[in-house]
Parts: C-alpha cells; sequence; structure tokens
C-alpha cells in the first residue's frame, strides 16, 4: 500500500509516539478492505508503538479507530486516508501517541473546556484539498477532549450513506446529526462556533492592542506582501484576517508565480503566513472588519471596527480583503446550495461520480473544471454567456476533445431547479433564439469570476461601479492614510503575482505616508517601533 520512500518517511514521523497506540479495524470481505488492511498492516510493522487490532464491530466498513493503548474509542476513520488525507492520518497517529500539536495552549484549553457530549462526522473526499484543515480540527477535538467524538467518512467509499444524507458538497460536518457546517474551516472558527463567549473575549483582545503603525485588513498574497514590506522597516505592523491566505487556500495548482515551479493553494498559504510571522506581524486571524472610520473623525488615528465588536487603531491602513467567487444570481442557486449547486469542481467533483453536472462560465477557471469534471462524472454541459468561450485555446482545444462534454455558448442560465431537496435541473435561454431549454442533471458548479469585498468600505471608501476600491499608481485610496492593494482594487489582471506587488507596493507607500507625517498626538509614546522613535 506504502512505496518505500513513504515507509520511510512514516517511520520516521513515528519514532516521535510517546505512548503505545492500537489501529482497530473492522473489516468484511471487499476489496476496499484488502487495502484498508494493507494500509494499517504497514503502519504496524513501522513502530512497536503500534499494534493491529481486527476485531473491530463498527457499522461502517471498512474502517477503523486509532486508540490508545487499552481503550476502545477514538478518532475513526471511515476511509483509506491516503491521497490529500494522508497527512491528517499522520497527524492523528502522532497526537493519539501523544507527540503535542502545533497549537497554541490557549486553543487546546478552549478544547478541554467545552462541557458537552458531540458527535463529529466529517465527510470529506480523497481529492479535496480544503478538507484536510477540518477533518484534523476534529480529529484533535477529539483527541484532547473526551466528549468530543470524530468520524472521518470518505463520501466516496460511503456513496449509499452521502446519498441518503444528500451530502453534496464536501467537507461537511455534522455535529449530533445535525449539519454544523460545509466549506472550509479552521480548528478556530469551529471553536468560535462551539464556545459562544469567544468572541466577547477576542474583541476585549483586540481593544487592548495599541496602534499600529501599519494595519493590514486582509491575509492573501496582498496583505502578506504588504506585511512583510512593512515589518522590514522596523515598524509596529498586525494584519487582521478573515482567513489567512484568502482565495490561495481554495487553489488546487499554482504553476504561474514566478521561481515557483508548481505548488497547491493551502501550501502557497502556509508558506505566506510563516514569512510574516518571520518577521513578528502581529497577525489576528478570524477577523471580519465592519467599517472603518477615517482618521479626520477620530482625531489622527484611522480605526477599523470589527464584527465581534472590537476596534482596532493606526496611523496608516492597508486593504486587501480580495474577492470571492461571483455568484450566477438566479432562482435555486441559494436554495441548492451544496445540495448539488458547488464552487469548486477539485473538492466537491468526486461526490458526483457517474453523474451529469454542468459548469457556467467558459473563462479559464470554467473550461477547467469542466476538463476535470469530465473524467469523473458521466456528462458535463459547459454554458457560457457570450458568442465563444474565453478561455485560453488549449484549454478549449482540450475540451472540445472530450467526447462527454457539450458546449452551449451565447446562453443565459435563467434557473437552477430542484426538488426541494437537491438539484435536478439547470434552465438556459438561447440568447439568439430566445428559445428556453431545460437540462436534467444532478450538479452545477458555478465558475463566472469574482466580486470584491467591499462591502463594508460603501460610503467611506471610493469604489468603481464594479465595487472595486479606486487607488491610484501608488495604492492611494481617496482617504488620507489609507491604501489598498490586490484583487480588491481597480488594478487589472487579478492574479496572484501582480496581488503580492501591489502589497509590496501599498507597504511603500504606506511607510513614505508615515514618515512624511507628524505622528498624532494622541499615539506619541505607544509605539515602540522604530518609527516611532523616528517621529
Amino acid at each position: 500500500m506504502l512505496d518505500t520512500a513513504m515507509k520511510s518517511q512514516l517511520q520516521a514521523y513515528l519514532q516521535n509516539l510517546r505512548s503505545p497506540i492500537r489501529l482497530i479495524a473492522t473489516l468484511d470481505a471487499s476489496e476496499k478492505s484488502v487495502e484498508l488492511r494493507e494500509l494499517l498492516q504497514d503502519i504496524a510493522e513501522l513502530s512497536d508503538k503500534v499494534s493491529l487490532d481486527e476485531s473491530g464491530a463498527d457499522a461502517r466498513k471498512p474502517s477503523f479507530v486509532i486508540a490508545k493503548e487499552g481503550e476502545t474509542t477514538g478518532v475513526r476513520f471511515a476511509a483509506i486516508p491516503m491521497g490529500h488525507e494522508f497527512t491528517s492520518l499522520v497527524l492523528a497517529l502522532l497526537w493519539t501517541g501523544g507527540h503535542p500539536p502545533k497549537v497554541e495552549a490557549e486553543v487546546l484549553e478552549q478544547i478541554k473546556g467545552l462541557d458537552k457530549d458531540m458527535n463529529f462526522e466529517v465527510y470529506m473526499s480523497l481529492s479535496c484539498h480544503n478538507c484536510p484543515d477540518v477533518v484534523q480540527a476534529a480529529t484533535l477535538m477529539a483527541i484532547y477532549n473526551p466528549r468530543i467524538h470524530t468520524t472521518i467518512i470518505d463520501g466516496g467509499l460511503n456513496q449509499a450513506e452521502v446519498e441518503a444524507r444528500q451530502v453534496m458538497a464536501v467537507p461537511m460536518v455534522y455535529l449530533n446529526d445535525q449539519v454544523f457546517g460545509s466549506g472550509r474551516m479552521s480548528l478556530e472558527e469551529i471553536i468560535g462556533k462551539l464556545d459562544t463567549q469567544s468572541a466577547e473575549r477576542d474583541a476585549h483582545k483586540l481593544n487592548e492592542k495599541d496602534p499600529f503603525d501599519v494595519l493590514i485588513v486582509g491575509g492573501g498574497p496582498a496583505g502578506a506582501a504588504a506585511a512583510v514590506y512593512a515589518a522590514r522597516k522596523g515598524i509596529r505592523v498586525g494584519v487582521a484576517a478573515e482567513r489567512f491566505g484568502g482565495q490561495t487556500n481554495d487553489t488546487m495548482a499554482i504553476e504561474n508565480y514566478i521561481s515557483v515551479l508548481e505548488t497547491d493553494g493551502p501550501k502557497f498559504a502556509a508558506a505566506l503566513e510563516a514569512q510574516v510571522r518571520h518577521y513578528e506581524v502581529d497577525i489576528m486571524n478570524l477577523q471580519r472588519a465592519q467599517k472603518i472610520i477615517p482618521a479626520t473623525e477620530v482625531g489622527g488615528l484611522v480605526q477599523v471596527q470589527m464584527d465581534n465588536g472590537g476596534v482596532l487603531s493606526a496611523k496608516s491602513v492597508i486593504l486587501s480583503t480580495g474577492a470571492r467567487w461571483r455568484n450566477v444570481n438566479v432562482p435555486g442557486e441559494e436554495q441548492y446550495k451544496n445540495k448539488g449547486v458547488a464552487y469548486c469542481p477539485h473538492c466537491d467533483g468526486p461526490l458526483f461520480k457517474g453523474k451529469r453536472v454542468a459548469v457556467i462560465g467558459g473563462g479559464n477557471s470554467g473550461v477547467e473544471a469542466a476538463i476535470d469534471l469530465a473524467g469523473v462524472v458521466e456528462h458535463v454541459t459547459l454554458i457560457e454567456f457570450a458568442d465563444s468561450l474565453k478561455a485560453d485555446a488549449v484549454l478549449v482545444s482540450k475540451l472540445k476533445s472530450l467526447a462527454n462534454v457539450s458546449i452551449q455558448v451565447n446562453a443565459q442560465t435563467t434557473e437552477i431547479t430542484g426538488d426541494g431537496q437537491k438539484v435536478n435541473g439547470l434552465i438556459y435561454k438561447d440568447r439568439a433564439s430566445q428559445l428556453e431549454h431545460t437540462v436534467a442533471l444532478e450538479g452545477v458548479f458555478v465558475q463566472i469570476g469574482l466580486v470584491p469585498n467591499t462591502e463594508f468600505l460603501k460610503g467611506t471608501v471610493e469604489l468603481s461601479r464594479f465595487g472595486e476600491i479606486v487607488v491610484d499608481d501608488k495604492c492611494h485610496t481617496n482617504l488620507p492614510g489609507v491604501f489598498a492593494a490586490g484583487d480588491v482594487t481597480t488594478v487589472p489582471y487579478k492574479q496572484i503575482v501582480i496581488a503580492a506587488g501591489e502589497g509590496a507596493k501599498a507597504a511603500l507607500s504606506a511607510f513614505d505616508y508615515l514618515i512624511r507625517t507628524p505622528a498624532p498626538v494622541a499615539t506619541q509614546g505607544l509605539s515602540q517601533s522604530r518609527f516611532a522613535k523616528m517621529s
């Protein structure tokens, strides 16, 4: 099951086990049970602290529990956790065996303090790059709190169960048989939903912080680059981000970032955060901005109010809140989100194996999605509003070579239909003839571009008719001391490398602003940064 290189690597990891663990397997005569037995045998042979017990009696077959020696309960995998989930498996082994996680002590105390019985069921697919964060979070919680039980379920391996529960997007999390959440969630986000007092505590912490020289709102490539460039000036820098890494977390492959031949989005996002932390930037994750108050209204400092009620102050602010997937905004889209309407073909494609789907959008992302899905599903219908596909010629050529793909151009999607529980079709209008056509299908993947995250800025910062922040060639907005960078701005070509460059430019502009602007009287002496000493 494991090749020589993987065995060698895993054996090295297993040396970190501090106490013995057991793999308790529930198997039958199926081919997948044979695969799982082989994997578990490979693991058990690599460490004298790991034993295999095939006496499991779980309803899901095949499955296995990772338990401490002498115990019968622990994290359960109704899966053969390879692919994107192999790391989750390794971490579950190490954490169960006493190896400490790389999590702040405060977070572990929050986990231990959750005082009610919780049964988590996490549905994932092995090709989903958003799933490991959720899988690992739920796994860690079960290991550190005996009242929490976690089962990780591979949707592709348990299709009957997935269909019965109508799971049509992953990761999908059930808590005590009720839907808890879907999509990528961090450990802190999950704990925040469970710990009702966490928002109030977070707000208090934000309010206690001294003013920053540069406060960056948003943690994608633009925000990360701005943080690095600003911090290298020796000034006090903070990043308030809803999700560090931004859209890159949802990108499967990155092959056009200069000097990096190939990487994946989550890995790239983790590298961004690691570099920012290297410069001791104050990173405030899971913080969503609600309002910006110009310095002219509050005595010389720009203020940013957060959703949790906290307020951050700064001498200058860089807005880099990025963009999100654009909705098609037709009847049925909102009703059937995660019930057949999806936005990530890599994550959710395997759940539609052998079924019929549509992709809305004929740009690069839409055509790439259709090509990807064609290898999994029965049939793909690609629908493009314009009279021709806008994707690169090489992608269009590949798409047209696929036998199970049909292309409809000059077509306007007017409705996504369903039976009340899940998607069963899509209606589009031929823009030339005005005739409507119905396509029977089970899934719709929306790939029609981005919308900037600027709702909280309306009425304060100048926005374009598309909702983008209007900036000049040095990233200035219309507000003194407020700059902007990345996909959220009017700068064309929404690319990672361009966002990073704009972030660097915004930081340099912010520093130039600081050295040319007298420090507000109210903040003199508060900051111990190099700039405060200069001003």
